[in-house]
């Protein structure tokens, strides 16, 4: 029996990666309950549509470079709305606990005294990979994964690539740091040889990647014109690409 969605509470939302059809049953059932919904604008038109007919849609994200909405703002407003007894759903890519800002948005509305729920959606740094036909760990050449933002505070920051070599890396939002990313992990001294993909859009009919080398992905991912949002996979794994693409495809008919 599904759990009843409840008025006067908040649900911060995973959307998933972007094809609706990763959604889980919870968002899903949410969704189709919704009075109001403040989306993320990488959220896609798709999933949006699977919002009850008539539920107010919120643009309350960014993309790189826009000005972003203010944390506690957001909050404010979730909260003035769920006070009326909505139902509220903060909306957001992939899953809001993997570098979502889910966890400090669930916090600020529990301070303003709004109950909120958690539900989980499947993060691009899984899905991205998968759709790529690249697994993230394999027996015999990967038994780890490392997940880690592009985006940092600080421009020069680093996540201590010294500490990830050998691991199967996944960096999210790698698009507008792709060229600095690369050369900081290549003088941490990870092979400049090691097989690396960068993935577009994944899981959307946008979808498209370019495997490589760390040494030259930033290069090739120019080449074929990929930008935001992208992610950056490094490690072993990559060399299956090509291989589980062409089952993939096989399969489906596509490709003979």
């Amino acid at each position: 029996m599904s759990r009843p969605v409840e008025r006067g509470r908040v649900y911060v939302v995973g959307a998933g990666p972007g094809d609706p059809e990763l959604l889980t049953l919870r968002a899903a059932a949410v969704l189709a309950q919704a009075d109001v919904i403040f989306h993320d604008q990488l959220v896609s038109d798709e999933v949006l549509e699977r919002a009850r007919a008539g539920a107010e849609l919120v643009d309350v994200g960014h993309r790189g470079g826009d000005g972003r909405h203010d944390l506690a703002m957001v909050a404010e407003r979730m909260a003035a709305c769920a006070r009326q007894e909505k139902v509220v759903v903060r909306l957001k890519g992939g899953d809001p606990f993997v570098f979502g800002r889910g966890g400090e948005e669930m916090q600020a509305l529990l301070a303003l005294g709004v109950p909120c729920e958690a539900v989980s959606g499947i993060s691009s740094a899984l899905a991205g990979p998968a759709a790529a036909g690249i697994p993230l760990t394999h027996r015999g050449l990967s038994t780890s994964v490392v997940i880690v933002t592009g985006h940092q505070r600080d421009p020069d920051g680093q996540p201590g690539w010294e500490r990830l070599r050998g691991d199967t890396v996944v960096v999210l939002m790698a698009a507008a740091r792709l060229e600095q990313l690369t050369r900081q992990m290549a003088d941490a001294g990870w092979d400049p040889g090691t097989p690396a993909a960068v993935i577009m859009a994944a899981t959307t009919p946008r979808q498209r990647h370019v495997n490589g080398r760390l040494g030259d992905i930033a290069d090739c991912a120019a080449a074929a014109g990929l930008g935001p949002p992208s992610l950056l996979v490094v490690g072993e794994v990559v060399s299956l690409s090509a291989e589980l693409t062409r089952d993939l495809l096989a399969g489906a008919g596509v490709a003979g």
